[in-house]
């Protein structure tokens, strides 16, 4: 790891202006001040599922609210909240900061998310998940990357770049309270707040990169279809030995029923499921191996280049199921077994689209005659993004400078629903997907870390991004 940006600059041909080599050193001298903002941010275990105290969300959301005002450069910092679709309930607390640009400057909106996953095990943690525990040049901790060290990118560059300049863009910065429950009223949140939120590019701080050294621009995401599938056969439980034979239980009919959605080779076999064309990078097999812990002597699944299967086909996975435990296994027939299917969606099909093909898969292919119904459907559109524009360019130039490498574009098999309702709301901004996570970060998973070289460069990135935005006129 690089012990600063002077250090990455080294690396890098180009010759950087005053200005920036000013803010870059600004960035280098303010990090220990935005580690400790990670941290303090890292300890609130702010989970915006319905089952998990919402005051700590609230508590999260007034942290960050204080560090957007300490920046001194926004003319208003509030935390608001939005209806959740058409109803009454309100969605968790969002911070909303904004200032207008001057001179004819563009405006640049600054996206990322204060809530986290749920923790899960604590005994699957090398360290307690809401005490921020550096090791290794990794700080570990729930939501140390995913997603509070981009809140923490947005804060420390906007620092770092009034330290130098009086910048004159706009700027704006969205910090969501529930990116992690689904987003859920995040529709309604741009079209309440559409004036305050309007901007020439959009930076969406929550994805990838290609390595520690390496940095990205995220321009393809898979979107997501997910749901509850419950699968019946019997009115009530019955004895396994009187009846087992002739009956059919849910759990077989549950096993049957998966089987289909897969081919031999682990594909997905959902009729009408479409993959995308991109042209991919090359990866290595071991790496990928070695990124997801696959076990030795266990295959990897699909057909075609590896990452052609993660950015540009689609997946399917069972994330949990309802049924009794092995503790609690009695000798009976199962009536009825309920599971969560989430499947990614490959760019160019929408994901109204796919769960109607899913749809059409699981009554199609009910066994037995099993009973199947479908409820909690969660939809969220896959996206290509416009690499063309000049944000893009910028983005790719500032990170460039700022690690000493030169931008990866990128797809990642993950899912960003909400920037479907972005393009929607603000049809003619240019969206950037940057991120601070790496191979290693592990986000959602126990032992969640982030790694602090990526998280310097990153601020480095969007230091000079901002500053450079600021040379033009919109």
């Amino acid at each position: 790891m690089t012990d600063s940006l002077a250090d990455s600059r080294a690396l890098s041909e180009r010759e950087l202006s005053d200005r920036d080599r000013a803010i870059l050193a600004a960035v280098d001298a303010g990090f220990a001040a935005a580690l400790d903002d990670l941290k303090a941010l890292v300890r609130i275990p702010s989970v915006a599922w319905d089952a998990y105290d919402p005051a700590q969300v609230q508590a999260s959301a007034e942290a960050v609210a204080a560090l957007a005002e300490a920046t001194g450069v926004f003319e208003t910092v509030s935390i608001e909240r939005a209806p959740i679709g058409d109803t009454d309930e309100l969605g968790q607390p969002a911070v909303l900061a904004s200032r207008p640009a001057r001179g004819g400057r563009p405006t640049v909106l600054l996206y990322a998310h204060h809530d986290v996953q749920p923790w899960g095990d604590e005994a699957l943690w090398r360290t307690p998940p809401f005490e921020p525990t550096e090791i290794d040049g990794r700080l570990y901790g729930r939501g140390a990357s995913d997603d509070k060290a981009g809140v923490v990118t947005h804060i420390a560059a906007i620092r770092a770049l009034a330290e130098v300049v009086d910048p004159e863009i706009g700027l704006a910065l969205f910090i969501e309270g529930e990116e992690e429950h689904g987003s859920r009223s995040f529709q309604r949140f741009l079209q309440l707040h559409e004036d305050a939120l309007r901007a020439d590019v959009i930076v969406v701080a929550d994805s990838d990169n290609w390595s520690t050294e390496t940095p990205s621009l995220t321009v393809a995401l898979r979107g997501n279809v997910a749901l509850n599938v419950r699968v019946t056969t019997l009115e009530h439980a019955s004895h396994s030995g009187m009846y087992g034979g002739a009956v059919p239980d849910a759990m077989l009919a549950f096993a049957k029923l998966a089987a289909t959605l897969w081919d031999d080779e682990g594909s997905v076999a959902i009729e009408g499921l479409t993959g995308a064309s991109l042209d991919v990078p090359e990866q290595s097999e071991q790496q990928l191996r070695d990124e997801a812990g696959v076990l030795d002597g266990v295959d990897l699944i699909g057909t075609g280049p590896l990452l052609e299967r993660l950015w540009a086909k689609p997946a399917a996975t069972i994330t949990g199921v309802d049924a009794p435990t092995v503790a609690d296994a009695s000798n009976t027939i199962l009536p009825t077994v309920r599971f969560r299917l989430s499947t990614r969606i490959a760019p160019g099909q929408s994901a109204a689209d796919a769960f109607a093909a899913i749809e059409r898969h699981l009554r199609a292919n009910a066994p037995f005659g099993a009973r199947v119904e479908l409820d909690s459907v969660d939809l969220g559109d896959p996206f290509l993004v416009d690499a063309t524009g000049w944000g893009a360019t910028e983005a790719k130039r500032a990170m460039a400078d700022a690690w000493g490498a030169e931008a990866v574009e990128a797809g990642i098999g993950g899912s960003i629903p909400f920037i479907a309702d972005l393009v929607q709301q603000f049809p003619g901004a240019q969206i950037l997907v940057t991120g601070v996570e790496d191979p290693g970060t592990m986000a959602h998973s126990p032992n969640e870390s982030q790694h602090l070289g990526v998280l310097r460069r990153a601020i480095g990135a969007e230091a000079l991004l901002l500053a450079r935005a600021g040379d033009r006129t919109a």
